[in-house]
This record gives C-alpha cells, sequence and structure tokens, in this order.
C-alpha cells in the first residue's frame, strides 16, 4: 500500500532526525462485548500487563470493535476479530496479532511484534 510506505518512510525521516525523539509506542486491543477470549485475557494478562518489560514498552489502548476509535490512527485494514491486539507507532500500524494465544504465549508474541516494529 503506497499510503502505508510514504508514511512510514515519514516516520522513518523524522525518527533520523537529530534531537526528536521516535513516536511512542502503544498496543492497541480491539474488543467486543461477550467477547470469551477478550475476557480470559481480563483474568490473565490485564493485570500483570503493565508489569512486564513489554507492557511498559507499548502501553495499552483498548476499543471497541464498533469504535469509536482515536483520531488518525492508520491502521491496514479495519479489524473484524476480537480480540485483536495492534501495535501502532505514531498511531500507524507497525504489527498486529489477531485472537488471544493464552497466557503462556501473549508477552512472546508481543516481543516479537515490539521486534518487528523496531527492526
Amino acid at each position: 500500500m503506497l499510503t502505508r510506505r510514504a508514511i512510514l518512510a515519514g516516520m522513518a525521516a523524522m525518527a533520523a532526525m537529530p534531537g526528536r525523539a521516535a513516536p511512542a509506542l502503544q498496543l492497541l486491543m480491539v474488543r467486543r462485548k461477550g467477547c470469551v477470549y477478550c475476557a480470559q485475557w481480563d483474568r490473565e494478562i490485564a493485570p500483570v500487563y503493565d508489569r512486564h518489560p513489554e507492557g511498559r514498552a507499548a502501553p495499552l489502548l483498548t476499543v471497541d470493535l464498533d469504535g469509536p476509535y482515536p483520531d488518525g490512527l492508520a491502521l491496514a485494514r479495519k479489524p473484524w476479530l476480537t480480540p485483536t491486539f495492534i501495535l501502532l507507532q505514531g498511531g500507524v500500524e507497525m504489527a498486529r496479532f489477531e485472537g488471544y494465544p493464552g497466557r503462556e504465549r501473549f508477552f512472546g508474541v508481543l516481543r516479537d511484534m515490539l521486534a518487528q516494529a523496531t527492526g
């Protein structure tokens, strides 16, 4: 997608400028009411998310599947499955994982997403 490439190139150029910090990372969790896997994530991961290095590297932002979404997001495509975890950098999608991989794998998957986003 040309637009996404242009945005990513602009972000890379801004990050390379002296005196400018790279845009912050965030983890967007897309959920919906009644989602059993979202509830499982809430029980297993939510209480400890902020204490993990991955959680500190990408603070959590949650949104309902039907919105409203924060202004200025540049997503590769509209989420349709819940939960969907989208790693954002400056509001631009860098990586995505659809579904909940379980307590044992969640932070490993997030670690891989962070590595992919930071190159």
